[in-house]
């Protein structure tokens, strides 16, 4: 009895020894994945999210151990509240916000942008031949709304021609109005976006486009996060950032085969994947192209910025440019 106690103690202590070994074995990737909630401007089934859907697609968050939820917000303004609020650990909005969000208060910072241009070009009818913003005075433009950074890019840009708001006829739209006006030849042009000039294109639209940024520097999209989350977790703004900033690299790589991988992830657009690879081409063409570093924040290019949203009565007061990014997070 007590040689048939001692075998049984012995095989029990083996299989202990067995599972201990096993679980140390046990890939990284076993392990629970924390749980993310990532807040768009707007719905993450627009092309412009296209790096955040590749990294979620191609496992790039997955890799970092996170399992991300995308939730849309009502604009970059309304996600760097939340985010500042606590709601959200991280979110998605224009290199601007923080200048707007800091104005009122929201400790909130940009910690990476999405490439050197500006998200806003304004495009136009060909055979109207616009071929500076002065061309627009007295003429009808579409925007997204009168609260959306695009809409501010398209005064920076009418400011440089010394032209103002009330020398033009802007209509705000909403999302789909904006470009639908615009192709219906309702409006001589719009403040638009890729995904919109895209569309416009599909519909047979003749087009010219005029970047934002060759008349007013407005930024591409931003990563934000607030100043307690930058402070205790930077581990966590580290994986988030370098796992979306792999997204935009595939697309720069090879716009045809992140439209594929993109539009078997995001099912709206399966059959559609022309129509996302002309938006990801002019993305790389206009938005991401010619940054110094994937993700780096231009301080000087967003120090000018700030004067004009003061200047022109959208934020009452400067704060230090330091306050609204760090760059602590690229190149990691």
């Amino acid at each position: 009895m007590k040689t048939s106690a001692l075998n049984t103690s012995k095989r029990l202590s083996c299989a202990t020894l067995l599972a201990a070994a096993m679980l140390a074995a046990a890939p990284v990737g076993a392990q629970p994945l924390q749980e993310i909630t990532y807040l768009l401007p707007a719905p993450a089934t627009l092309p412009a999210f296209g790096p955040w859907m590749l990294a979620q697609a191609k496992g790039y968050y997955k890799a970092e151990g996170l399992d991300v939820k995308f939730v849309a917000a009502r604009g970059g303004v309304d996600v760097a509240k939340q985010v500042g609020a606590g709601n959200a650990v991280i979110g998605g909005a224009i290199g601007d916000t923080p200048i707007i969000a800091r104005a009122q208060g929201i400790p909130v910072k940009a910690v990476a942008v999405l490439g050197a241009g500006s998200l806003m070009q304004l495009v136009s009818h060909k055979d109207e031949r616009i071929e500076s913003p002065r061309e627009l005075k007295g003429k009808t433009v579409t925007v997204l709304a009168y609260t959306d950074t695009t809409y501010y890019a398209l005064l920076g840009m009418l400011s440089k021609v010394g032209l103002t708001k009330n020398d033009v006829n802007i209509q705000a739209a909403g999302p789909a109005g904006v470009w639908q006006q615009f192709a219906a030849k309702k409006a001589v042009a719009m403040a638009g976006v890729p995904d919109w000039t895209a569309l416009v294109i599909e519909q047979g639209a003749q087009v010219d486009i005029l970047p934002a940024d060759v008349y007013f520097k407005s930024m591409a999209q931003a990563i934000l996060a607030s100043d307690e989350t930058i402070q205790k977790n930077p581990q966590l703004i580290q994986k988030l950032v370098r796992a979306t900033l792999k997204g935009m690299k595939d697309i720069m790589a090879n716009p045809k085969a992140a439209a594929e991988v993109y539009a078997q992830h995001v099912p709206v657009h399966k059959g559609k994947e022309a129509s996302v690879q002309k938006a990801f081409e002019m993305f790389n063409q206009y938005v991401y192209a010619k940054q110094k570093q994937p993700g780096l924040m231009d301080e000087a290019r967003l120090a000018e910025l700030q004067k004009f949203y003061v200047g022109n009565g959208v934020v009452p007061k400067e704060v230090p440019v330091k306050e609204l990014y760090t760059n602590q997070f690229i190149g990691k």
